[in-house]
């Protein structure tokens, strides 16, 4: 389990914190899902509930963050680095720089862990093979585009098996394609035990495969819920966040007076989308 206890965090020279007072708990084979407006403190809570702030950024932290009931306070980073990984939006701040073929970027993170071989090979296989890159084994890194990257560093987060995820808008380079990939590989992960925190613009993702959603605005947590009872609620325009389409749609179909057989097709269809 993932928790934060009553975070407060300043950036180094910032006047004011950037986040205030926020608590969560990630359980075990958890999917929660992070939204906010542009600003709200997102990034900033991922940085904190990873390790990298304030050890790689500096500031002040108040309360705690605890790995599996335990203060990460003490914890050097690299010891973090095993029980929580993080993505971020650009692949360029992930990708190691020194990898020629993509097999060995995806291979570079467990390796460097000590991994077995034969186990560090099942794990760089079964990672291109969840996000259907295995065709990009021996491209070099730098020539790919750049949802091709991002692809092959979240691979390389998945080879490490981490039971912890913390994702800044992972799919921000992405295609619908690529987008449906990732989804489908964080519920596997999840089914496997992971749990997950992910931050995120796309609200049609999340309503597929978080089980939760937690709303931050101005760096404090303002709403936290079942994921269909947030994504749909009216509330999430007031807060600079859109609503996912097909919610979108059926208040369009509603205001203009569409039949009660086209709204019931709509219901449906948005029952199916949500997780189960």
């Amino acid at each position: 389990m993932l928790t934060l206890e009553s975070v407060t965090y300043r950036y180094a020279g910032a006047p004011r914190p950037s986040l205030h007072d926020v608590s969560l708990e990630l359980h075990s084979g958890e999917v929660l899902g992070l939204i906010g407006a542009s600003e709200a403190g997102k990034t900033t809570l991922c940085l904190v509930a990873s390790g990298l702030a304030p050890r790689t950024m500096g500031g002040t932290l108040t309360g705690r963050v605890l790995v599996d009931g335990e203060d990460t306070a003490p914890l050097a980073m690299h010891e973090l680095a095993g029980r929580i990984g993080i993505a971020f939006a650009s692949p360029a701040t992930q990708l190691s720089g020194v990898a020629a073929t993509v097999y060995e970027e995806v291979a570079f993170g467990p390796m460097n862990l000590g991994v077995p071989r034969s186990e560090l090979i099942a794990r760089t296989e079964e990672a291109l093979t969840a996000l259907r890159i295995e065709s990009l084994a021996d491209r070099d890194p730098a020539l790919l585009s750049g949802g091709q990257q991002q692809l092959v560093a979240i691979a390389g987060l998945l080879a490490l098996r981490p039971a912890h995820l913390v994702l800044d808008e992972p799919t921000a380079q992405l295609d619908p394609a690529g987008t449906a990939m990732v989804a489908a590989a964080l519920a596997g992960l999840a089914a496997g035990g992971a749990s997950i925190l992910v931050a995120e613009q796309k609200t049609d993702l999340l309503l597929g495969i978080c089980s939760r959603v937690l709303v931050i605005d101005s760096g404090r947590a303002v709403l936290d819920g079942p994921a269909a009872e947030i994504l749909t609620g009216p509330q999430l325009a007031d807060l600079g966040v859109a609503p996912p389409a097909a919610i979108r749609l059926r208040r369009a179909a509603v205001n203009a007076s569409l039949p009660a057989a086209t709204l019931a097709r709509l219901d449906e269809a948005i029952a199916h989308a949500m997780p189960q």
